[in-house]
């Protein structure tokens, strides 16, 4: 594989990974105390998504964690466990 085609496939997970990260952080809301919010594929059409938390990095904790299925254009199509506003 070039290395063209591999910067292109990365920066299109990345933006695939943001867009899944903001639709999790609107359907459950922001922590008083959010640090940071990581998603990761796992899957053809799945993302592990952690929501980090605490006072200061030292602290951090994973407040929230879902595995979330996403659909052919990248808009969420089913969670485990269920996406609740919780804040």
């Amino acid at each position: 594989m070039s290395k063209q085609l591999q910067t292109l496939l990365d920066l299109e997970s990345a933006r695939e990974a943001h867009a899944v990260c903001r639709a999790v952080m609107s359907a459950l809301g922001r922590p008083d105390d959010f640090l940071r919010v990581t998603a990761r594929r796992v899957t053809a059409g799945g993302h592990r998504v952690n929501v980090i938390a605490g006072a200061d990095p030292t602290t951090a904790r994973i407040a929230h964690s879902f595995f979330v299925t996403t659909d052919a254009d990248g808009n969420l199509t089913g969670s485990a466990p269920p996406l609740v506003r919780r804040y």
